[in-house]
């Protein structure tokens, strides 16, 4: 794949820049500014959605017929370079990225017809209902029951490390339908038209930077319509399945991490060596960068490659290969910022991480967001399944085909 020799994705680059030049308020500038993981400021994040709906380009990657872009995967990857290049906060990704397009892939038309125009136009926000105390990585041994009574399910139980819950308004979720035989066949997915149901209970977790990202939440009793169900009953799990692919799959984190790349090269700039002159012209940093820059730029290349239709892109394991290599990556980028930004970085200043907030003054906005971006980057190698899982998913993929 080549993006760099049509004169019709020139011209597409230059369509794409002006609009995103002018498009963006202050708010949003800023809100891209103190984005230091994946989930972007909330209420900031979702006014900068419908922005993007309107001109028709919220969801990059749906079918058009959807409300998408129909874009090829050169002009994909275009957007992807240039919103990355002024850092914008990136669209958060429980709704676009996972439940939308497993919607589009599985749903039913009255499902579709039901949740697509709000995940594309920003009136809905999902959360996602998946882990639980006990249930992690090994996601099959989820306890939290759903039994069927009438035309509904009644929910019982509790979920964890539920992203944003108490700023959704509608959640997809994993429940126990089956308690006897194998334990992945007794799972259904679920979605839930709301998260304020009779019986259910929202509680924030605090973060180790200090933000209440996280949630757990508790059902006694709760009664949500069966109509929300995805595939049949007790086949949950080749429903959840279907959605990983979409949060392991290919993108194009390269682009985000290009840009903080850029951020510590600036940075490194004005920090005084401890030997002489500027960090910038220390051997050992130039050393450690260019290593690092490599990585992305092999990252970039590995992106390109499947996003192109190599045949690459049907192996049975590339999102597990795509997760541990741009979750790892996403790692060592952060750990580079933790480390140029040094001491600066240790002040704990969550509430400067809101829009309009300013950091205190002794630091600026590379130091803000350095060591909260070091610490919600440890989650990368564990949300989605771990690593670990990813890699003997693999092996298996290797040994099944020999």
């Amino acid at each position: 794949m080549n993006i760099d020799l049509s004169a019709d994705l020139e011209q597409f680059r230059t369509e794409v820049s002006t609009f995103l030049d002018t498009a963006p308020t202050p708010d949003v500038l800023e809100a891209g500014e103190k984005t230091c993981s994946a989930f972007a400021p909330f209420k900031t994040t979702m006014s900068w959605q419908k922005i993007l709906h309107e001109k028709g380009w919220a969801a990059p990657t749906w079918p058009k017929e959807y409300g998408g872009t129909g874009w090829s995967p050169e002009q994909v990857a275009i957007y992807s370079e240039e919103y990355a290049r002024r850092r914008l906060p990136p669209l958060l990704p429980n709704g676009l990225k996972m439940v939308g397009p497993l919607l589009i892939e599985m749903g039913t038309e009255e499902q579709k017809r039901k949740y697509l125009p709000g995940i594309l136009n920003g009136d809905d926000y999902w959360t996602q209902g998946y882990s639980e105390p006990n249930s992690g990585s090994d996601l099959a041994s989820l306890n939290c029951s759903a039994v069927l009574d009438g035309d509904d399910y009644i929910i019982n139980g509790q979920k964890t490390w539920t992203t944003l819950a108490f700023k959704s308004n509608r959640m997809f979720m994993l429940v126990r339908t089956q308690k006897t035989g194998k334990k992945q066949a007794g799972i259904t997915f679920l979605l839930l038209d709301r998260t304020d149901y009779p019986g259910m209970e929202i509680r924030p977790i605090v973060g180790l930077d200090g933000r209440p990202e996280l949630c757990e939440v508790f059902f006694n009793d709760v009664r949500v319509p069966a109509a929300g169900r995805v595939g049949d009953e007790n086949d949950g799990w080749s429903v959840a399945k279907a959605l990983l692919k979409f949060e392991r799959g290919v993108g194009t984190t390269s682009a985000d991490m290009f840009a903080n790349l850029e951020l510590i090269k600036a940075a490194a700039t004005s920090i005084r060596s401890p030997f002489e002159g500027t960090l910038a012209n220390d051997p050992h940093f130039q050393a450690s960068i260019a290593y690092l820059e490599a990585e992305i730029v092999s990252c970039a290349a590995f992106e390109k490659l499947v996003n192109s239709g190599h045949p690459i892109a049907s192996d049975p394991g590339l999102p597990s290969i795509s997760k541990i290599i741009s979750s790892e990556l996403i790692q060592s980028v952060a750990t580079m910022m933790a480390k140029v930004s040094g001491a600066n970085g240790l002040a704990s200043q969550p509430d400067a991480l809101d829009v309009g907030q300013e950091p205190i003054p002794m630091t600026n906005s590379f130091d803000l967001i350095a060591m909260p971006s070091y610490l919600l980057s440890r989650a990368t190698t564990i949300y989605a399944g771990t690593n670990e899982v990813q890699r003997d998913l693999i092996a298996r993929s290797i040994m099944a085909n020999r």
